[in-house]
């Protein structure tokens, strides 16, 4: 196959469902083309990549992929040499393994470097999880920050749920977070131990799925409810409130 010489060369964001819902159901047509034109992916997990491209794609020949795995194994010398189909041509599509690319997602650091190298960047529409948390949360849509991972010690967890409620407080600000999934219910009591009973808190887990559970109120409030949020996976935010 030849370089592509014709059009121009484009590192296109490709967005993936949260679960696994129906292709259809989650993502516009308008991915199925640039799938079906690229043979080059940088990918978070391979398997889980092939399967991807063969449900949108199921005409495509699985054996003129090649598969770029960017994940904490992925040493910096691998990374360097990540964009050189782009610089040769051939245009490329990054994945996420759920979501957007480059949203709480390690391919930010490619799309820093395509922008590096002059590479066209395409960002093509999908569900992010933190987005649609944040829509269906009632709190503040205009002033929002995302906060990644809160610590795993617990007092360092705990410090750091009290500096995003003195921070959401202070700056009229929607703090959003996650969890691994299996420390979701531990996570949970820390907020409702840790936090003002007046404080906002939304739970957003399962998001476009069947199971799909969203819901905000006071801390107070969640005090007396059960959920079980064990293994699913979740967005957490909250909002001071005097």
């Amino acid at each position: 196959m030849s370089a592509q010489t014709s059009n121009p060369v484009v590192l296109h964001l490709i967005p993936t469902p949260l679960g696994d819902n129906p292709i259809i159901e989650i993502l516009p047509i308008s991915i199925k083309k640039p799938i079906e034109g690229l043979n080059h992916f940088i990918v978070e997990n391979e398997k889980m990549a092939r399967r991807f491209i063969k449900k949108v794609a199921p005409n495509k020949n699985q054996n003129d992929l090649h598969l770029y795995p960017l994940n904490k194994f992925t040493t910096e010398e691998e990374l360097i040499n990540y964009l050189n189909p782009c610089l040769e041509g051939y245009s490329m599509g990054l994945l996420s393994d759920a979501g957007c690319p480059g949203v709480a997602d390690p391919g930010a650091v490619i799309v820093s470097r395509a922008h590096q190298k002059g590479i066209t960047v395409k960002p093509h529409v999908g569900p992010s999880s933190i987005l649609l948390a944040l829509m269906s949360s009632g709190m503040n849509g205009q002033s929002f920050a995302f906060n990644g991972y809160l610590p795993i010690d617990k007092k360092q967890r705990t410090q750091a749920l009290l500096k995003l409620q003195r921070l959401s407080l202070k700056e009229k600000q929607t703090q959003i977070f996650i969890e691994t999934p299996y420390r979701n219910e531990a996570l949970l009591q820390e907020i409702l131990k840790t936090l003002d009973p007046n404080t906002l808190l939304c739970v957003a887990c399962d998001l476009t799925l069947p199971t799909e559970f969203i819901s905000t109120s006071t801390v107070l409030q969640w005090k007396k409810r059960k959920v079980d949020l064990n293994k699913r996976p979740a967005i957490f935010l909250i909002e001071g409130s005097y």
